[in-house]
C-alpha cells in the first residue's frame, strides 16, 4: 500500500476556479445546481429500477410484493392489524433528552439488577446522595430483586422488557407480552407501576410504539452514554469525557451489568458525579427531568 502524500485528516485543497463570465452564475453555484440535479435524477432512476412507479400513488399490492413488510400487522406497522382498533392515546412520546434551562441531568442504568454490580452502584449513589433511574429487565428483577428491593425507594424504576429481546423484531402482541410481563414483575418488586420504557439496544419499530401507547408508557432513550469500551485503559479519560460532554437536560446511559469493560464506568462513577456537580449540575430522575422541561412554544396565530 502506498503512503498517502497528504494528511487524511485534513480537507483537500480548494481547486483554483476561473472568474465567472459576465451574466453567468458563479461556477460553485452551477456545480451545486448540477450536483443536486444529478442526485435527484439518480434517486428517481434508482426507484424506477426497483419497480416503484413515480406516479404519486403507492398501493397495497406494491407495498406487500416480494419481501417487503406487510402494511398491517408485523413489527413495522403503527396501526392495529384489524385496521379498526384505534390506539388508546392520541400520541406517544419518544425522548432523547429534555429542553431545559436548568442544569439538570438524569443518570440511568440499564440491564440489571445483577448480584454484584447493582448493589455496588446503589452504594455509590447512597454515598453521594444521588438519585437515578434504573431500567430493569423483568426476568432479572424476579431472580435478583431481593438483593435491591429495600434500596430503591429514592430511585425511579423503568421497564426494559422481560428478557432483553429486540422489540424492533416483535409483533404488537409479542411486544405487549414482553413489556407487560416485565411491568407486572417490576410493580410487584417496587410497589409502584413503571411508566417509562427503554427498548433494548434503543431499537424501535411501529409495533413498539403502538404497544407503548396502549400500555401507557413513554419511551426514553438517551443522548449521552458512558462509552466504556473506549476507555478501558484510560479510566480518568472516561471521567473527563462524561463530565465535559453533558449539557442541561442530558439523559446519561450507564449499565449495572454486562461485559467486564463496563466496570470502568462504575469505578469512575463517584468522580463523574463530583465533577458534574462542580459544573453546577443537579441529579434528578428521568420523570423529574421531564417535568422540568421548558414550556413548548405556542405557534404564532
Amino acid at each position: 500500500m502506498q503512503t498517502p502524500t497528504t494528511d487524511p485528516d485534513l480537507p483537500d485543497p480548494e481547486p483554483v476556479r476561473a472568474p465567472a463570465e459576465p451574466g453567468r452564475a458563479p461556477a460553485a453555484g452551477r456545480d451545486r445546481a448540477v450536483s443536486r440535479r444529478r442526485i435527484l435524477s439518480g434517486t428517481a432512476a434508482a426507484l424506477a429500477g426497483a419497480g416503484v412507479a413515480m406516479t404519486g400513488e403507492f398501493g397495497y399490492a406494491e407495498a406487500t410484493a416480494g419481501n417487503k413488510l406487510p402494511v398491517y400487522g408485523g413489527y413495522a406497522a403503527t396501526v392495529h392489524g384489524d385496521r379498526r382498533t384505534p390506539p388508546k392515546s392520541s400520541r406517544v412520546d419518544v425522548v432523547w433528552s429534555v429542553d431545559t434551562t436548568r442544569r439538570l441531568i438524569a443518570l440511568t442504568f440499564d440491564d440489571g439488577p445483577a448480584p454484584n454490580w447493582t448493589p455496588r452502584v446503589l452504594s455509590i449513589l447512597e454515598e453521594t446522595d444521588t438519585p437515578a433511574t434504573f431500567f430493569m429487565v423483568g426476568r432479572r428483577a424476579r431472580e435478583y430483586g431481593r438483593l435491591v428491593t429495600h434500596r430503591l425507594d429514592r430511585h425511579e424504576i423503568g421497564n426494559h422488557t422481560w428478557d432483553h429481546q429486540d422489540l424492533a423484531k416483535m409483533t404488537y402482541e409479542q411486544a405487549c407480552a414482553a413489556i407487560g410481563r416485565a411491568h407486572n414483575e417490576l410493580t410487584r418488586l417496587c410497589g409502584r407501576e413503571p411508566t417509562l420504557l427503554r427498548p433494548p439496544y434503543g431499537h424501535l419499530a411501529g409495533s413498539t410504539l403502538l404497544a407503548a401507547n396502549d400500555l401507557g408508557y413513554q419511551v426514553v432513550l438517551w443522548n449521552r452514554q458512558m462509552l466504556e469500551s473506549r476507555f478501558t485503559q484510560n479510566p480518568d479519560g472516561l471521567v473527563d469525557y462524561v463530565v465535559d460532554s453533558c449539557d442541561p437536560g442530558t439523559i446519561l446511559l450507564a449499565h449495572d451489568t454486562g461485559p467486564a469493560d463496563r466496570l470502568v464506568a462504575i469505578r469512575g462513577l463517584a468522580a463523574m458525579i463530583t465533577g458534574l456537580r462542580r459544573r453546577g449540575f443537579e441529579f434528578v430522575t428521568v420523570s423529574e427531568l421531564l417535568a422540568a422541561a421548558n414550556p413548548a412554544a405556542t405557534p404564532a396565530g
